[in-house]
C-alpha cells in the first residue's frame, strides 16, 4: 500500500506526524509513504524507515517570489512529481487550503479532516473522505487519529513512537540550549540563559552547546557564550547533524520551537519553556 502524506511545515508539525506512520506500519503490512514537505525540513521524513520518497517544495520561497517560481518551472515540476505516481491514499495531515490544493493535484483517494476539524474549513472541499477529529487535544494525537480513520485500523493505546533512526555522534556530559524560535514572544530572556549556563557548569556539566539559525540567533548565541567560557557555539549545521548532538546530550533546554520537539522525539531529557503557546495542544512529547 502506497500513501502520500501532505504535511509541509512547520518543523514541530512535521515531527508530530511521525508517530502516525509508526502506528500505520504496525497495523498494515507492506505499507510505505511518500511525503510532501517544505524544503527546509526535508531531512526529517527520511529519518523514518517507512518513508520511501520525499518531495521537497518551497511554498514559503515561492510565495515571496511567485514570478520567479513560474519562470524557473518550479510549479510545473511540482505538478509532474505529484502526477507521476498513483497512490492508494493521499492524507492531508495539515488541514490548510494550501495543503489541500497540493493533495488535490496528486492522484489517489484523498483524505483529510472534515470542515469542523480542519484548521481552515475550506480545505475539506478537496477531500473525498473527510473525518471528524476533535480539535481540543494534542496535535500528535489528532494526527494519529486521522491516520487510523483514513487507513481503517484501531488507534493503538500506546505512547507515541516517532520511529527515528538518528544515533548520537558522541554522547557526553553536556547540555544543549535551544534559544532560537520564530516568534519574539516565545523567546526566553538572554540573562536567564546566561545564568542557567553558569549554574549548569557549577553543577558539573562539562559544556553547553548552542545551535543557531540566522544572524539574530548567531548574535544571541555569541552574547550567551561571552557570559560563560563553557558555552560552545555549534557550527552552522544541517538538521541531521544537530539531531545527533541533541541525541547525545545529558539534557536539552528549549523554548517552544522545532528543535525542542526533535529533542523530545529523540528521547533526550528535555525541559521545554512555554510562554504564549499552549503545551496541552502542542507541547513536547517523548519518553
Amino acid at each position: 500500500m502506497r500513501i502520500l502524506i501532505v504535511k509541509t511545515s512547520s518543523m514541530g508539525d512535521v515531527i508530530h506526524t511521525l508517530p502516525a506512520l509508526t502506528d500505520a506500519g504496525k497495523a498494515q503490512e507492506d505499507i510505505s509513504f511518500d511525503w510532501v514537505v517544505e524544503e527546509a525540513f526535508a531531512e526529517i521524513p527520511r529519518w523514518h524507515k517507512l518513508v520511501t520518497n520525499v518531495l521537497p517544495i518551497a511554498m514559503r520561497r515561492w510565495r515571496s517570489k511567485p514570478l520567479q517560481a513560474l519562470n524557473q518551472g518550479n510549479l510545473r515540476d511540482l505538478w509532474y512529481r505529484l502526477r507521476s505516481e498513483k497512490y492508494d491514499y493521499i492524507i492531508d495531515a495539515q488541514g490548510l487550503v494550501k495543503s489541500a490544493v497540493i493533495a488535490r493535484l496528486a492522484r489517489g483517494m484523498r483524505s483529510g479532516f472534515d470542515k469542523a476539524s480542519a484548521r481552515e474549513p475550506l480545505a475539506a472541499l478537496c477531500y473525498q473522505h473527510k473525518f471528524a477529529v476533535a480539535k481540543e487535544q494534542h496535535a500528535i494525537l489528532r494526527t494519529r487519529q486521522l491516520f487510523a480513520k483514513a487507513l481503517g485500523y484501531e488507534l493503538p493505546l500506546v505512547a507515541p513512537d516517532y520511529g527515528l533512526t538518528i544515533a548520537a555522534t558522541k554522547p557526553g556530559n553536556y547540555l544543549v540550549f535551544v534559544h532560537g524560535t520564530s516568534r519574539d514572544d516565545k523567546c526566553w530572556p538572554e540573562e536567564n540563559w546566561m545564568a542557567l549556563a553558569k549554574q549548569a557548569v557549577a553543577s558539573g556539566y562539562d559544556s553547553i552547546k548552542i545551535p543557531w539559525h540566522g544572524e539574530i540567533e548567531e548574535q544571541r548565541a555569541k552574547r550567551i557564550a561571552a557570559a560563560c567560557d563553557k558555552v560552545e557555539i555549534l557550527p552552522k549545521s544541517n538538521l541531521t547533524e544537530i539531531a545527533r548532538v541533541l541525541a547525545g546530550a545529558k539534557a536539552v533546554v528549549a523554548v517552544d520551537t522545532g528543535l525542542g520537539h526533535l529533542a523530545a522525539a529523540l528521547g533526550a531529557h528535555t525541559v521545554s519553556l512555554y510562554g504564549p503557546t499552549d503545551p496541552e495542544l502542542i507541547g513536547t512529547v517523548g519518553r
